[in-house]
């Protein structure tokens, strides 16, 4: 059974990764376009052709999301998806040929490996010509390759985390599915029982024991502290949640617009803290527009559906780079 994005009827994902660099980038493609939307709210952006998902803009269908890793680096790689959108006549149409829409936004992953390997164009054609209705693959893969949390004290104190995708039948068939690159400053909770999942990891601690109440340093509190405040600016300019959630319902440029925003609050359920000036907070949205279907039920189940794909960013991810992740510390 698929509950992930790719269960929304003309929605395709494809991941290409260096797992030594640990960067690596994921294409979500919707061939025969999708209605699209954007919410950002973080401080610290990383995006392309992003102003014209607004409303009052003319072009309203784009073809494919473009998520990278290699931080600013990364937006040139999305050249690579408009190739191979180009070579198959996909995009929107002018007297001149086709011009394929794919915005596109990135996170911060190169302090985790080697800064000088960064996605390019030829991966992300790669990454197109990989996806697939599969089930998404999930953890250390595509954009999340590199991605880490709980960034207050050190990457040497954060944890892994990656890419989680998530997909809820609405009833009727209409399906509601997200993805998200889970690489935040702050902790990832457990949006159930508001408990910490991953995040930053005490100073004083080295292996991850079982157990252990003080195994993490809570960046809330951490960031009330002397020490905290400190170094909080000093360690903290790498970070961004970034993610896409979609349906096949029928909605305008003004509802998928607002579908988004609903969409992120999923990371206020699940990031603590959330949209800070050091994260770069995107989420988009893509309409099919297959099937009729209230836009409040929708936005409604909008925020459980992407603290889903949150919380399986955190739960798939293997420890790397010296760094643990969720499931060492379940062990």
């Amino acid at each position: 059974m698929n509950n992930t994005i790719t269960a929304v009827n003309g929605i395709l994902v494809g991941h290409q990764e260096n797992k030594d660099a640990f960067t690596g980038c994921t294409a979500v493609l919707c061939e025969k376009g999708a209605i699209g939307g954007i919410s950002q709210r973080g401080g610290a952006p990383g995006t392309r052709d992003t102003d014209l998902l607004r409303p009052m803009h003319m072009v309203e269908k784009v073809h494919g999301i473009f998520l990278s890793g290699g931080s600013a680096f990364g937006l040139d790689a999305a050249s690579g998806v408009m190739r191979y959108f180009e070579e198959r006549n996909i995009g929107f149409k002018t007297e001149a040929g086709v011009v394929p829409i794919v915005p596109a936004a990135i996170i911060y992953d190169l302090s985790i490996g080697d800064a000088t390997i960064r996605p390019d164009a030829d991966m992300a054609y790669r990454a197109c010509q990989a996806a697939t209705t599969n089930p998404v693959v999930q953890g250390n893969f595509g954009a999340g390759c590199g991605a880490t949390v709980g960034k207050i004290l050190g990457g040497n104190q954060a944890m892994k985390s990656g890419t989680g995708s998530f997909c809820r039948d609405l009833g009727g068939g209409i399906m509601l599915g997200s993805l998200a690159i889970v690489n935040a400053f702050g902790d990832v909770i457990d949006y159930q029982n508001r408990s910490i999942m991953a995040g930053a990891r005490s100073i004083n601690k080295g292996p991850v024991k079982l157990g252990e109440e003080d195994f993490f340093a809570n960046t809330l509190e951490m960031m009330l502290s002397f020490a905290g405040k400190k170094i909080m600016g000093f360690a903290s300019k790498q970070n961004t949640i970034i993610g896409i959630i979609a349906t096949n319902a029928i909605l305008n440029k003004e509802e998928t617009n607002l579908l988004a925003s609903s969409a992120s609050e999923g990371i206020s359920l699940s990031i603590q803290p959330s949209f800070t000036m050091f994260d770069g907070d995107t989420v988009f949205s893509l309409a099919t527009c297959r099937r009729k279907a209230d836009i409040n039920i929708l936005r409604a189940f909008a925020p459980q559906v992407f603290a889903e794909a949150i919380r399986n960013a955190v739960l798939h991810a293997e420890s790397a780079a010296g760094l643990p992740s969720a499931k060492d510390k379940m062990k």
